[in-house]
């Protein structure tokens, strides 16, 4: 489907982010991994999808909350592929504090990774898309950029931001054949949530199967996480030619939370 086409996934190393690079190698896409953790994982992961869909893959391990990082690494992409196809900002941390309680450096940080590193990778995206005519940005965005949490001030903040820039960003290029939309999971089944199970489950003295569904699960109605392959599938339609009416939407793939 994207033959000939690269995609640039942000926070790409594991979970959603690796997910979503996977669905777009499938389909034909070259790949531009970006991220943290264990550089012997990173490149295990960078080889296998190279090598089971035949296409190139790369990885870049720009800090997203530098943009000087993140100019380096558009220019890395542009010298080898010409430019940046598909653009997913993907990238995201949390912490969890009382507003008046909050780590203003956790503050910098949320912003910087969560919001504003997707101002940087998204100006530095659409020149080439410009030209082209086409082009795909999808933010992995969350519930969050559409209702709040009690103690996650930064991160909702961050993540209304997004939604506040793809509507804009969308305005500005619907005429040039560019999409821009975000999808907005509520808790997603990955690696770094069934870690957090035991240590929550023993923090509150309660089973894990009472963490699953009395603490993850209590604001979706469908009382199931969503699934990898689901977030990766829908922002594989929204890069489609068949979603190139669908800009400027914000869409929630979050078993009925926000439907509260």
């Amino acid at each position: 489907m994207w033959t000939g086409k690269t995609a640039l996934i942000t926070g790409s190393t594991s979970g959603i982010g690796l997910g979503i690079a996977e669905y777009f190698a499938q389909n034909g896409a070259n790949i531009v991994l970006n991220g943290m953790g264990d550089a012997a994982e990173i490149e295990a992961n960078r080889a296998r999808l190279e090598a089971a869909y035949r296409v190139q893959v790369r990885f870049h391990g720009a800090d997203m909350s530098q943009p000087e990082a993140i100019e380096a690494m558009f220019a890395s992409v542009n010298a080898e592929f010409g430019g940046v196809d598909i653009l997913v900002n993907n990238a995201g941390i949390q912490f969890v504090a009382p507003v008046d309680e909050f780590p203003t450096a956790k503050w910098d940080a949320i912003l910087a990774i969560n919001l504003t590193s997707a101002f940087h990778t998204t100006r530095l995206a659409l020149p080439h898309m410009k030209k082209n005519q086409w082009g795909r940005i999808i933010q992995v965005a969350s519930a969050h950029a559409l209702v709040a949490s009690p103690f996650k001030s930064a991160y909702v903040a961050a993540k209304h931001g997004i939604a506040g820039l793809t509507k804009t960003v969308a305005l500005e290029v619907a005429e040039l054949g560019i999409t821009v939309n975000a999808v907005c999971p509520g808790y997603v089944w990955t690696p770094l949530v069934e870690k957090q199970i035991p240590e929550t489950a023993k923090a509150r003295g309660i089973t894990e199967e009472q963490v699953i569904q009395d603490v993850l699960l209590t604001a979706q109605p469908t009382k199931k996480f969503v699934t990898v392959e689901q977030v990766a599938a829908l922002a594989g339609f929204l890069a489609s030619d068949a979603a190139a009416s669908i800009t400027g939407a914000v869409i929630p793939i979050d078993g009925g939370w926000t439907a509260h």
